[in-house]
């Protein structure tokens, strides 16, 4: 009789089993709890410890860089060789009375007319910025990164075109601008791309957001 109880086991006995089992649950419950956060692998995070940074899974936004990049690049040398074709020797256009016209200048400086001196230094910049970003496409995981680079991209690109082709040499080309904001620099759409590509990075830095797509939380 002994032997055939402990077989098939008492009432008493599978009660037991089924409250250590309850125990045993509720302990791996409360190690998950807010107490600590548990990690991949079930160690719970000690409290107080900073939550990790997330990363959205995803795939790589090189061909979002590239295509923002060459618009910002077909738009500025679309609208240089009409400029220069149109309006280049001619009188101003006015736009909005005195406050906006199209007026077509050669700048030998930098973006708005500035560092007219430093015509070679400015095109070796614009170069530099160039092969830092497609190093950086490798490793560019976030949408607003893509877009913020390839506008930078893009509008270096036609800038750094105008210093290679145009006169007074290679390296020495003068810019073409044309948008003439009353009391402003003449400007033209590549220096709008960079400008527009620097504004979004500051705000995307300050959200937290990295190109690889981490996302701080502090």
């Amino acid at each position: 009789m002994a032997e055939a109880e402990r077989i098939i086991g008492t009432p008493d006995s599978a009660g037991a089993d089924e409250t250590a089992a309850s125990d045993a649950s509720a302990a791996r419950e409360e190690t998950a709890a807010p107490g600590g956060t548990s990690d991949h692998d079930g160690t719970p995070a000690p409290e107080g410890q900073a939550a990790p940074e997330e990363r959205p899974k995803g795939r790589r936004r090189i061909v979002a860089l590239f295509v923002v990049a060459v618009l910002a690049y077909l738009l500025d040398l679309g609208s240089k060789m009409l400029v220069v074709a149109k309006l280049e020797g001619h009188e101003p256009i006015d736009l909005i009375g005195d406050l906006l016209r199209l007026d077509a200048i050669r700048n030998p400086g930098a973006a708005f007319g500035m560092g007219e001196a430093f015509t070679i230094i400015f095109t070796c910049i614009a170069a530099a910025v160039i092969v830092v970003i497609i190093r950086l496409a490798r490793k560019l995981y976030s949408l607003p990164w893509a877009i913020a680079l390839g506008l930078l991209l893009g509008g270096a690109l036609g800038n750094l075109t105008d210093r290679i082709f145009r006169s007074p040499g290679v390296f020495e080309g003068a810019v073409v601008d044309f948008i003439a904001p009353a009391h402003f620099a003449v400007f033209n759409l590549a220096d709008s791309a960079i400008v527009c590509g620097g504004i979004l990075i500051v705000i995307l830095s300050f959200r937290g957001l990295d190109p690889d797509g981490t996302v701080h939380k502090d």
